[in-house]
């Protein structure tokens, strides 16, 4: 009986199979022709044009032009119809809301930054979202209702026990118990919520240096200092949402910070995070360093300290690297990575040097060794990995020819 009752469907979820697999060959390579999109599936020519008939009649791809160039007939090529879907994504910071709004197949067409500055909200935080996602959309000639759905990324996690923010003291009005109802309300789409560093990991997983791994910790050091961890995969979040708030982690070398939450710091965070960089620099000599916010200055610090071979600013790289590899030695001891990604402003300001350094010291500290790497993705992570997010969600319920 159970065989007999699943032969039907068989079918149309083969088809949807392969529709599914042309449609991320077209994404992955851009225009294809008939031929081509068949040889990669596997599926021959007249099951390859009927599926590209099925999928231009579904709006999902369009007839792009042809090849040339090539010995022989030119041939008609094929793309993901970019007007098929659309997805958006937010940054939240405390200074400021960075909306985009993406085509489905992942480039960005909108784009719009609200600056939220003060320790009080000018607006309450729905306005904030919907006027920052309201621009992103009138930039890309929309209207809110074209968008499919949204990803919002904030520091600290909203915890899915009582849907309160938590770990992020520093975003003012977001820690309403009613938040996340009022926003539902006021948004016509599905609305996701994540980590900001969550969504940076996802960033390089999907775009960036962590391509082809399932296992790795990405450490975060710009505004905070944090870490996205992926197992298996998959995005480790915790009970609460506060796995990789790291910055809170007791370390040697830093005084034991109690009430961390009521501090919004730890250990780590006060020696490694990027308001220890200027301290770091008064210390060893250095009054050249601009005025600025300390994310900024710590950032041209490290930048201008990975180009030098000796003096104070190479010192300070060195004892920054070794503050950066005394906390992932815990990490890496306790999760045994494959893979540790550094990001963040005031990490990748270092480049190569500073991972060199960073590898060299977590090498004699822990027992487990990972290969450390730079982030790729440096143009708005976070923003790009809510987008990327989004992408994926809308991806499998738009394409789904299935139903």
């Amino acid at each position: 009986m159970a065989g007999s009752a699943g032969t039907p469907g068989t079918p149309r979820v083969l088809r949807a199979m392969n529709d599914r697999a042309a449609l991320d060959l077209l994404l992955a390579h851009g225009p294809l022709s008939r031929t081509r999109i068949g040889k990669l599936t596997g599926l021959s020519k007249p099951t390859a044009s009927q599926l590209l008939a099925r999928l231009e009649a579904a709006g999902l791809v369009l007839a792009s032009g042809t090849s040339e160039g090539r010995p022989g007939p030119s041939a008609q090529l094929y793309e993901v119809n970019p007007g098929a879907a659309h997805a958006a994504g937010l940054d939240v910071t405390p200074e400021r809301v960075l909306a985009a709004v993406a085509d489905i197949t992942g480039r960005t067409v909108g784009t719009y930054e609200l600056p939220t500055p003060g320790r009080r909200p000018a607006q309450p935080v729905v306005r904030q979202v919907t006027e920052a996602l309201d621009g992103a959309v009138k930039a890309a000639g929309l209207a809110r209702d074209d968008v499919r759905r949204l990803v919002i990324g904030t520091p600290g996690a909203f915890d899915p026990n009582t849907g309160r923010l938590r770990y992020a003291s520093h975003l003012p009005g977001w820690h309403s118990p009613a938040l996340l109802d009022e926003l539902a309300a006021a948004l016509p789409m599905p609305v996701e919520y994540e980590n900001d560093v969550n969504l940076v990991a996802i960033a390089e997983q999907r775009l960036g240096a962590a391509q082809g791994h399932e296992d790795f910790v990405l450490l975060w050091n710009e505004g905070g200092l944090g870490a996205a961890l992926v197992l298996g995969g998959r995005l480790h979040r915790g009970w609460t949402g506060g796995a990789g708030e790291v910055g809170f982690l007791p370390v040697p070398g830093a005084p034991l910070v109690r009430h961390v939450t009521r501090a919004n710091s730890g250990g780590y965070q006060e020696l490694a995070g990027s308001q220890a960089i200027p301290q770091l620099a008064r210390e060893l000599g250095i009054t050249d360093l601009p005025t600025g916010p300390y994310a900024e200055v710590a950032a041209t610090a490290v930048a201008r300290a990975a180009a030098v071979d000796s003096g104070p600013y190479h010192r300070l790289l060195r004892k920054y690297a070794t503050g950066l590899a005394t906390g992932l030695a815990s990490l890496v001891s306790v999760l045994d990575p494959e893979l540790v990604v550094l990001s963040g402003a005031s990490l990748t300001a270092g480049g190569e040097p500073l991972r060199a350094l960073v590898q060299a010291e977590l090498e004699e500290l822990a027992a487990s060794r990972p290969r450390l790497v730079v982030g790729d993705v440096r143009e708005h992570p976070v923003l790009r990995g809510a987008l990327e997010s989004a992408l994926a969600a809308t991806r499998d319920e738009v394409f789904d020819t299935s139903r």
